[in-house]
């Protein structure tokens, strides 16, 4: 009688090549491994709430083209990336690339400056993604009692943050359940992201009376921003924030590797399916909203229905014209809510296995307690590490909205920073001796490489451009000061502490 072989799965044997145990469990299909980046880069959260921004600087052209431009270079980033982690599948992602790519000399330091920017942009994507969700859902309550021009009610900032932590709590709850409801959860949010792009850039156009010319939505620029900015091209790459805050956070897949099954190949293909469905799922819902779009300075007005927030407007407009109430408007930002709720539950999801990572190799302070998995093989303490983190993050919105603006923009740059070290370590030091995985780029690895380096060093300066003239208090760009801030602050704990001790990865496997 024959007994089958056992046939290992290909990243459990990776993971144990490269020195670690199978501590979590390994459940996770190619589908729900795409979900989750798919889930987090939410082209419903990202152009639902930055849209305003896209309008404001250059308008239709600046939403229409710098989603293709930016998309074209993010695509870039995302093949060099499905590229490492095809080789090094593990659920530490960048810092465990940094570390094994730099070489033994310089590898505590490369691990460690990846390590603290991807869980510190980690953790400012979920701060600003719960926290744009209890804004929409105070736009959501204004227009259902009446608008703002109708006595409807208008939340307080308190209201806000209050809104921010119960969200918070739920995707604390949510990502304490075991793998396999976190997989269906993951793939419904998928289904519910692609469904709700398709019915909204359909619906929306169709209902609203009035649309706009095919000639306005792909020539119009708008220029009129109010911000003393009266050149094209800076106005045009500001509009580009819309676009690439919302292709980021697609690192999801490589720290669920050690959680998929042949996770060598599978987490490659997430990275790569979920960057490039979001390019035209999102492309296709810009369209589908601009063609809705007839007057841009009254959708960024303060004073119209929905207080300034243009897609709720348009959206509320588009039926009330057409059926003499916005009810079916309130619906599809219903739509939205939901996408983004699921957004924020996956990056908590992200966060978690990341802390989870990070602290087995002692990188962070009390690792031995964030590092515990319960029963259910869930890092549970990292999970409720990065619901309190995220809570803490909102909370100088309080004082200066403008302050907490700076702390979302640590969710493009910091994780862009963290996503591109790795790559330019590839490209340089690792040149040589980079091994390839069952998934690579070959002789254009390289090239694809460099134009991610350059691509994420052009969005970093961008970003920290002024976004307004004169430049104040109020309108200074405050990006620069607080990505400065945490790039001291990691030099500093580096220096005072870390390099007496941090090592780089640790393998947990008896030699």
């Amino acid at each position: 009688m024959s007994s089958k072989p056992h046939i290992i799965d290909s990243g459990h044997a990776r993971l144990h090549e490269l020195g670690y145990k199978q501590e979590l469990k390994r459940d996770l299909s190619v589908l729900s491994n795409f979900a989750f980046s798919f889930s987090i880069i939410s082209v419903l959260t990202g152009v639902t709430t930055l849209y305003n921004t896209g309008l404001n600087y250059g308008g239709p052209v600046s939403l229409v083209y710098g989603w293709l431009i930016a998309s074209a270079f993010t695509m870039l980033v995302a093949l060099s990336m499905a590229e490492i982690c095809s080789s090094y599948p593990t659920s530490g992602g960048l810092y465990y690339w940094s570390a094994k790519l730099a070489g033994p000399n310089w590898a505590p330091f490369a691990s460690w400056i990846t390590g603290w920017f991807n869980i510190v942009g980690q953790w400012a994507v979920s701060t600003s993604v719960d926290f744009s969700l209890a804004q929409l859902i105070q736009v959501i309550i204004l227009l259902s009692t009446g608008g703002k021009n109708g006595g409807g009610y208008e939340g307080s900032k308190y209201i806000t943050i209050a809104f921010h932590g119960g969200i918070l709590v739920l995707h604390g709850i949510i990502n304490s359940l075991p793998i396999s409801w976190l997989s269906f959860l993951g793939q419904l949010a998928a289904f519910w992201n692609v469904l709700g792009v398709f019915v909204l850039m359909i619906v929306i156009p169709s209902v609203a009376p009035e649309r706009a010319s095919a000639k306005f939505v792909f020539t119009n620029f708008n220029s009129d921003n109010g911000a003393g900015i009266n050149s094209k091209p800076y106005i045009f790459l500001l509009g580009l924030l819309m676009s690439q805050y919302t292709l980021t956070g697609y690192d999801a897949s490589a720290h669920m590797t050690e959680e998929t099954k042949d996770a060598d190949i599978n987490g490659p293909k997430g990275i790569i399916s979920a960057v490039g469905i979001s390019v035209i799922a999102g492309w296709g819902y810009i369209l589908g909203i601009t063609f809705a779009v007839t007057d841009i300075p009254y959708l960024l007005n303060e004073n119209n229905e929905a207080g300034g927030y243009a897609i709720a407007e348009v959206f509320y407009l588009a039926f009330k014209r057409r059926f003499g109430h916005g009810v079916g408007g309130i619906i599809c930002l219903g739509i939205v809510a939901v996408a983004i709720f699921f957004c924020g539950m996956s990056s908590v999801t992200a966060n978690s296995r990341m802390a989870y990572a990070f602290s087995r190799d002692g990188a962070m302070p009390l690792s031995s307690l964030w590092h515990k998995v319960n029963r259910q093989e869930v890092p549970i303490n990292a999970v409720w590490l990065s619901v309190l983190i995220s809570f803490c993050m909102a909370l100088p919105s309080l004082g200066s909205i403008v302050a907490f603006e700076a702390m979302v923009s640590i969710a493009v740059i910091g994780l862009y920073i963290a996503y591109a070290i790795p790559i330019f370590l590839r490209v340089t030091l690792a040149q040589k001796r980079f091994v390839a995985g069952p998934f690579n780029l070959g002789r254009y690895g390289v090239v694809v490489g460099w134009i991610a380096v350059i691509w994420v060093a052009t969005i970093s300066i961008l970003f920290s451009l002024p976004v307004s003239y004169p430049i104040t208090i109020e309108t200074l760009n405050y990006t620069p000061v607080a990505v400065g801030c945490l790039l001291i602050i990691v030099l500093s704990y580096w220096l005072i502490s870390g390099r007496h001790w941090f090592t780089g990865p640790i393998t947990n496997i008896p030699k």
